[in-house]
């Protein structure tokens, strides 16, 4: 009996510590935000190895979609493990920052509150940087994003190339004209209000449309010459915005992975895509020499 009591309390330890090993670890990060006057949260995601080594890891930004907040890819995919289980499998820090309902990853000029091109690029990376062991170059660094933040990881980068060696979108609003979109004209009214907030202006005609809009950026992308992944499902309503920018792009000349996927604009669909990205972006960091064995 004691030999049998013996045994389980040797592979209850085993097991538990199996477990602890595969794990990832997650962390919440208050972050101050001197641009806007506020303090933001940022989730962080640790692969399991960080605590085993002292090595510095290449860190991935990842941004949530319009009306999301900076936990989304912790609690929206089906699958509740698979940001901690990307990071285990990739050895890479993951970051997900909070960028509001509606501000595009940019700084407003209109609206003093939503600077969040400035709070990424000046405030969250420095942040993480000085609390983590992160490779601090854009050797180490990549950033990707849904929707809003789809095409707030191609603006991010296409402005900040060195910042950044990768940037990947899923199903991401490339077009801020929502006009040629399939919204349907409930979204579409809700869409223009938000931009007059945010731009002051709903005219997609008019030049800060057309100067923040990733859909006119093609010749700074090329010039930058980052590595680009861009994927949406077929059945998406902004479908035909990615499938004008691959042609722009293909038509100048970039170099960048372009994939049509069944689905729509749904969380089963980006459940199943950022392997993808993470996948893309592992070759870039080795071609770079910075992933961690």
């Amino acid at each position: 009996m004691k030999l049998i009591q013996l045994r389980f309390i040797i592979f209850t330890i085993l097991s538990f510590a199996f477990f602890n090993v595969k794990a990832a670890m997650i962390d919440s990060l208050e972050i101050q935000s001197p641009s806007m006057k506020k303090v933001y949260k940022a989730a962080v995601v640790l692969p399991a190895s960080y605590d085993k080594n002292k090595m510095a890891y290449p860190v991935l930004y990842l941004l949530h979609g319009g009306a999301g907040h900076f936990k989304d890819w912790l609690t929206q995919t089906p699958d509740k493990m698979l940001v901690k289980n990307l990071a285990d499998q990739y050895n890479i820090i993951i970051i997900m920052p909070e960028g509001e309902a509606f501000s595009w990853y940019m700084d407003s000029p209109f609206d003093p509150a939503s600077q969040f091109e400035t709070h990424i690029i000046k405030e969250v990376i420095p942040n993480i940087d000085n609390t983590y062991r992160t490779i601090k170059s854009n050797k180490g660094r990549v950033i990707a994003g849904l929707s809003m933040g789809g095409h707030g990881a191609m603006y991010l980068s296409t402005r900040h190339p060195d910042m950044f060696c990768a940037a990947g979108s899923m199903s991401g609003a490339m077009d801020m004209n929502f006009t040629n979109s399939k919204a349907h004209t409930t979204m579409l009214q809700s869409i223009n209000e938000r931009f007059q907030k945010l731009l002051g202006t709903s005219d997609p005609n008019s030049e800060v449309f057309v100067k923040n809009s990733i859909m006119n950026m093609i010749d700074t992308i090329k010039k930058n010459g980052l590595a680009i992944f861009i994927d949406c499902g077929v059945d998406d309503f902004l479908i035909e915005g990615n499938r004008e920018l691959h042609r722009r792009l293909v038509y100048n000349g970039t170099p960048h992975d372009y994939i049509e996927r069944p689905g729509g604009h749904s969380w089963n669909y980006w459940q199943n895509a950022l392997p993808s990205h993470l996948l893309f972006f592992q070759k870039v960091f080795k071609k770079n020499g910075s992933i961690v064995e």
